[in-house]
């Protein structure tokens, strides 16, 4: 549970349609909040529009022009890179009226996109202010609604919800109050709205002042002598005049009244027969008649009453004093939920009764011995509950990422726990050279052997590692060492559970998901969101923004976004034709949803990063959503690997391209500031394949005498194709955890076919320290720190000026710095050609055939500054002659530049 106070009056709990709502006040015109890009919020007011043609047309081209002045347009991008394409075009421009609609539908509901993901502030379970819990919950196919667990007996009658508007809306929000327990021999408060104060100053306690105490305290504190007498007597002046005019001592006949004076005159002699009188005793206003018909008073006011009257603050102090603390609570009431009971949501529904667990707990155990899952109410007491303690840190401008699964990141044949890896494996990967990690599995999931891509509980850390404060612990220790934390979020299916996770969860097909064939994966058996429902954009929108504002997450990972952009989840070949992406199997409403994901996470959160999983290489990806591009901050070039595995697996040493390499490290050239590459990550070992090591190495031991080539070729290759995705393209680079060191063994989650073993479920640390795995671990980190100290990933895109397929060297410029590889299995070179611009002394910074890194050091100490000849070689004015044995690659730097 967030542990956040609810502090609106029980009436704001009903519904978050605040229009539909009881003693609503009346609301200004319907406003809409425009996100430009990244940063800024625009506020704008918009009328109702008319409902005749002309004011249609009319309204379309203010809504146009107001486009074009803000810098919007819904094809921009593909002008920018000299795309024709007209359906696409037109795709754009629709997808982009629809998208407008929806923002429309959006604050018929919500004030703002704010409000619109800010959900979890009031669905789910929420301790309020007033001495009790409040829960709502989203079910509109259920007929009743209760709440059952430990601390009612599980009793489906005991814990509902009300009657009527009061205990749910016509939206099909529920909510039922959980009022806490007068304890034995203590008596009711005398406030009915008393309020108590439950984590700030929560060892208060109870001020021993009464009500009557405290108002009198403020009305003598807070009020001047004399000042309150007309608030406290208002018909003060009306009854004395009524008196003089009207009274027994009064004239008896209109003769005898005579004139009566005009209301100028009579103020004037009142503030003279007064002017004696204390200041505060005065009117501090002047009210002046000009005599006219329905005039409206002229009102001057004393500039000194009027000063005193800005400085006053309202007595709102006086009215928290009334607050009592945790320990009067305490003394008073016994909790209606206690801390860690469990419990569940139970529904009446036109197929029966069912429980569900909660769809926004945030604290589920899913399985628990054999047993049906259930929720824990999460509300530790404030002395126990985590505090922050370090900020995070700014977003570099290259990303090196520790991809991360918390189970199996010990070395013991176990489940980890969060602090296990807080305790042991974040210092490595600070020492490693990363700086920013990426958990995967860590939303809640029942099945462990799912990796955590079957998610059942969206709003809940899996119980499996540990609880919501030992991941806070976690993401808190990472910033403290400077790492960003990023999350793989799923959000492209959810897992077709029914009791932990949202599959029928209010008895109905379509809650959450489609109806029939669409609401079933093609392959996987998982459900399919319906993105264009408000109410499922507030649970997953509001679930992006509840993983930042409750942990403290950097950014997201989206993951398989092709299974949602597509009614075919991206099982389909695709060439590249722009049709493939506007046509009737592209799923607009979830590319709507992503927009509206990237457009309020950068709003609400200016310096999260957010990167897209997504086979199909979807257009515009990485775009401003205001060029009609999705948003995103980095995409995943996912041919990257399939290429290295089909080269180890496939093709013989010999028989590599190194065209081809090339060309797929590249990808897009338009996206590469944008890309994120890697040379393996976890579905290399965890997909019942194979690791990069696993293939190179197998089963050999490098003391064998036949074994030492095969070490030799694998470890050559390892550093090689890791150096060179690395540094070739892409401002981001993402290694697996146990992949830097050569981690000898696949990964196997136990389950029925291995029986439940965790054999494999681990990592191999205590490698670190022995041989080919010490080499690696030394290469891979002196190769974190090249980006470090010279900025690789964040300089422009590279010169490459020489691919030789015959000769099998690669060879490319990037800011001061050449990269020179040969992959060719035999075949060494003293004195290897390749072409520099400028001339100058280069200098060897990093040899991947160094002995340190497994290598056969041949290149001499006395062979690493080089200086270049005038002689043009690969198009450039001048050359190296470089000595380069087979199997390696040298990085230099240029050191002295050399006037000619």
């Amino acid at each position: 549970m967030s542990s956040s106070l609810s502090l609106q009056f029980k009436f704001l709990h009903l519904s978050p349609n605040l229009a539909s709502l009881p003693f609503q006040p009346p609301l200004p015109p319907r406003q809409s909040i425009h996100f430009g890009n990244r940063t800024k919020l625009e506020l704008k007011a918009s009328s109702s529009s008319s409902s005749s043609s002309s004011s249609s047309s009319s309204s379309k081209k203010r809504r146009s022009a107001s486009d074009a002045e803000r810098g919007i347009d819904p094809a921009g991008f593909l002008t920018k890179l000299g795309i024709s394409h007209k359906a696409f075009a037109q795709f754009l421009r629709e997808r982009h009226k629809a998208l407008k609609d929806l923002k429309d539908e959006i604050f018929n509901r919500h004030l703002n996109l704010k409000e619109m993901a800010s959900g979890f502030e009031i669905l789910g379970m929420h301790r309020h202010v007033e001495h009790r819990v409040d829960y709502m919950e989203w079910a509109p196919g259920a007929r009743y609604c209760a709440l059952v667990g430990d601390f009612n007996g599980w009793s489906p009658t005991e814990n509902c919800a009300r009657e009527g508007h009061f205990g749910h809306d016509d939206y099909g929000y529920w909510f039922v109050i959980l009022e806490d327990k007068l304890r034995e021999g203590e008596k009711p408060d005398e406030l009915y709205f008393q309020q108590y104060n439950y984590i700030d100053e929560y060892d208060k306690g109870d001020s021993g002042l009464t009500i009557e105490e405290i108002f009198k305290k403020a009305n003598d504190e807070y009020w001047e002598p004399g000042e309150d007498r007309f608030v406290k007597n208002r018909f003060e002046l009306p009854a004395k005049l009524y008196e003089q005019l009207f009274g027994p001592n009064g004239p008896q006949s209109i003769e005898e009244m005579g004139e009566i004076p005009d209301a100028e005159t009579r103020y004037r002699a009142f503030k003279e027969e007064h002017k004696d009188d204390p200041p505060g005793s005065r009117p501090p206003f002047d009210v002046i008649d000009n005599g006219k018909n329905y005039d409206i008073y002229n009102i001057a006011g004393d500039p000194v009453s009027y000063e005193n009257f800005k400085a006053k603050k309202p007595p709102i102090a006086y009215w928290l004093e009334t607050r009592k603390g945790r320990k009067a609570w305490l003394k008073k009431y016994a909790p209606g939920i206690p801390h860690g009971c469990k419990y569940r949501v139970y529904f009446n529904t036109p197929s029966g009764p069912l429980e569900r667990v909660p769809a926004w707990a945030t604290y589920v155990l899913p399985d628990a011995e054999g047993k049906q899952g259930f929720a824990i109410h999460w509300e530790p007491p404030p002395e126990c509950a985590y505090k922050w303690k370090n900020p995070s840190p700014k977003v570099p401008v290259s990303l090196r990422i520790y991809e991360c699964h918390v189970g199996i990141s010990g070395s013991e044949a176990k489940v980890s726990s969060f602090n296990e890896f807080t305790e042991k494996v974040l210092p490595h990967i600070k020492d490693a050279g990363y700086n920013a990690i990426q958990l995967i599995g860590v939303v809640e999931h029942k099945d462990y052997y799912t990796v955590g891509y079957r998610v059942t509980n969206f709003y809940a850390v899996s119980s499996r590692f540990g609880t919501p404060d030992d991941f806070k612990r976690l993401v808190d220790e990472a910033h403290g060492l400077g790492l960003l934390v990023f999350l793989d979020i799923i959000h492209s299916y959810s897992a077709a559970d029914e009791m932990v996770g949202l599959s029928l969860f209010d008895g109905s097909n379509d809650c959450y998901f489609h109806t029939g064939k669409r609401g079933q994966h093609k392959y996987w058996g998982t459900r399919m969101f319906r993105y264009g429902d408000p109410d499922v954009l507030h649970f997953l929108l509001s679930n992006l923004n509840w993983w930042v504002v409750e942990y403290h997450v950097d950014g997201f990972h989206f993951h398989s976004l092709s299974s949602m952009m597509y009614t075919h989840n991206g099982f389909a070949s695709f060439t590249g034709d722009f049709e493939e992406y506007c046509n009737q199997y592209v799923d607009r409403d979830a590319l709507m949803y992503l927009i509206l994901a990237n457009e309020i996470l950068h709003a609400l959160h200016p310096n999260i990063v957010t990167i897209a999983e997504d086979a199909t290489s979807y257009p515009g990806l990485c775009e401003p959503t205001s060029q009609g591009g999705l948003g995103f901050d980095y995409h995943v070039n996912l041919a990257v690997s399939e290429m290295w595995l089909s080269l180890l697996e496939n093709a013989p040493d010999h028989e590599w391209s190194m065209s081809k390499i090339v060309s797929t490290l590249i990808g897009n050239r338009h996206y590469a500031d944008k890309m994120l590459i890697y040379a393996e990550n976890h579905n290399q070992s965890i997909s019942g394949g194979q690791s990069f090591a696993e293939i190179l190495f197998g089963k050999i031991s490098e003391h064998s005498s036949g074994s030492k080539d095969l070490l030799l070729r694998g470890c050559s290759l390892h550093k090689m194709i890791r150096l060179i995705t690395f540094t070739l393209c892409g401002r981001a680079f993402l290694n697996f955890m146990g992949n830097e060191f050569g981690h000898p063994e696949r990964i196997e989650f136990p389950m029925p076919s291995n029986d439940f073993s965790y054999s494999l479920a681990n990592r191999r640390w205590d490698l670190l320290g022995n041989g080919v795995y010490q080499n690696l671990f030394s290469f891979d980190k002196n190769m974190m720190k090249l980006d470090e100290n010279e900025r690789v990933l964040s300089r422009s895109f590279p010169d490459i000026h020489h691919v030789n397929d015959s000769s099998m060297v690669i060879s490319f410029i990037r800011g001061p710095l050449l990269f020179i590889f040969n992959f060719h299995p035999t075949a060494s070179y003293e004195r290897y050609v390749v072409g520099v611009e400028e001339a100058g002394e280069y200098q060897a910074i990093l040899n991947t055939d160094e002995e340190d890194y497994g290598g056969q050091g041949l290149i001499e100490e006395s062979q690493y500054l080089q200086r270049t000849i005038s002689r043009r070689a690969d198009g450039l004015r001048n050359c190296l002659e470089l000595p380069l044995p087979s199997r390696t690659a040298q990085v230099y730097k240029l050191k002295r530049i050399l006037r000619i």
